[in-house]
């Protein structure tokens, strides 16, 4: 098939916000595990898709959906096992005092039903995220996506912190004090907050700010914060669109790294294995509170067919062993990556856990000026022709983000490896 063919039909009867990553589109017709197919049969190392967390077209997640689709699906006014069983399994996981569960299709929905459900119970109406943050892509969780539109079109209800990146941010990771001066700017926003005339409902936090990096904050700034916005009156939403189930290599979730005990824990993407799944749970208190005054209903939130994919993501996480694979994959990735950064001055910095990595690409150390747009899409292009699909993130597009799906192993990791090692030497010439 004619790939220019196909694009302009693409342009024709799509809308022009779709976009393709890297210099010439790629054209992928298959996958398997961590690798991906191309129309010429040319195979590639994934690098970069966790929404397929346990692998592209694993038979045991495809077997479920389609022994459940051809047997039932339909909604949940009815009284169905899946469901319940789904839930079951995810309570025994969750972190702190969350123990109710509410499905959604994607994040967004589950992060627009966060923020609803924060402002009933605290009857405030003012939100906290971060700078260049997303969390979605509806009407509400479009503006807490300050990443998403110009900051002249924020809401008043809206504080916007500055994120905690100790390489790119105004603290570094030398200053033993950088925890307690992000917190500083935070109180600082939230005061500007409430002389606007709103109280925090919720700070939403992702929790690996993967927006802008991914990042690791330091220690004593994630508890800090939590506890800033309760004596605000505010409760904590923690997403984990990106980071829950297995990504850090440490935990289910990255909440519990911190030793946060959430409010609201929201997920989506890496639950359904590429099926639409998503996540929106609260402690029975909150829950009970809300349902007091709202009736809440999702068709497809918690279908029986997504019920079975979502029960078989878990039970594959768990027999295959793939926290411990992210573990120790990570580690192994991760010294890699510290070892390019030796070699390569325009990686300026590594940051990440487990499977989830970014390398802040500079084009002056010294400076520690990001490379441009242009220059990262040149740069995945490159790294695409040495058989590695990776993405891009930051607050100027300036990282390169390695995201694999979860069973990634360190022969996948090599290849890697050498693929960025090869397009750094060649974008250096």
């Amino acid at each position: 098939m004619n790939e220019q063919n196909l694009l302009a039909r693409r342009k024709a009867a799509l809308g022009p916000t779709y976009q393709n990553f890297y210099d010439e589109p790629l054209h992928l017709v298959r996958g398997a595990g961590t690798s991906l197919w191309d129309v010429n049969d040319r195979q590639y190392v994934d690098c970069y898709n966790n929404v397929v967390s346990v692998g592209h077209c694993h038979p045991r997640v495809v077997e479920a959906l389609c022994k459940q689709a051809a047997r039932l699906n339909t909604h949940t006014r009815y009284l169905h096992a899946g469901i319940i069983e789904l839930g079951e399994m995810l309570v025994e996981r969750l972190p702190g005092d969350i123990d109710t569960c509410i499905f959604t299709c994607t994040g967004s929905e589950a992060n627009d039903l966060a923020t609803q459900i924060a402002r009933h119970v605290t009857s405030n109406q003012g939100m906290v995220v971060t700078e260049a943050s997303y969390h979605g892509v509806s009407e509400l969780t479009r503006h807490l996506s300050t990443d998403s539109y110009p900051p002249r079109d924020r809401p008043d209800w809206l504080a916007v912190i500055e994120p905690p990146n100790l390489y790119r941010g105004p603290y570094h990771r030398d200053d033993p004090e950088a925890g307690k001066k992000y917190l500083a700017l935070a109180c600082q926003e939230l005061d500007k907050l409430e002389q606007r005339g709103h109280k925090p409902a919720a700070v939403m936090i992702d929790m690996v700010w993967d927006s802008n990096g991914p990042l690791v904050a330091p220690d004593d700034y994630v508890l800090g914060l939590c506890t800033e916005v309760r004596k605000r009156g505010g409760i904590v939403i923690a997403d984990e669109v990106q980071s829950g189930y297995c990504r850090s290599g440490l935990d289910w979730w990255t909440s519990n790294i911190y030793r946060l005990k959430p409010d609201i824990l929201t997920c989506g993407k890496p639950m359904g294995a590429g099926h639409p799944l998503a996540l929106m749970a609260t402690t029975r208190e909150i829950a009970d509170d809300y349902s007091q005054t709202y009736h809440y209903f999702n068709t497809f939130g918690g279908n029986p067919v997504s019920a079975a994919v979502g029960k078989a993501v878990i039970e594959v996480i768990e027999d295959e062993g793939l926290l411990q694979n992210a573990a120790s994959t990570g580690a192994y990735l991760e010294s890699g990556l510290r070892e390019l950064a030796e070699n390569h001055a325009c990686i300026g910095d590594v940051q990440g856990r487990g499977l989830f990595w970014g390398l802040d690409m500079v084009t002056d150390p010294a400076t520690r000026k990001p490379m441009s747009e242009a220059q990262m899409r040149h740069l995945g292009s490159l790294i695409v022709e040495q058989g590695v699909i990776t993405g891009t993130s930051g607050r100027y597009g300036q990282v390169l983000k390695l995201r694999p799906p979860l069973p990634f192993s360190r022969s996948d990791a090599d290849v890697t490896l050498n693929a960025i090692d090869v397009a750094l030497s060649r974008l250096a010439r």
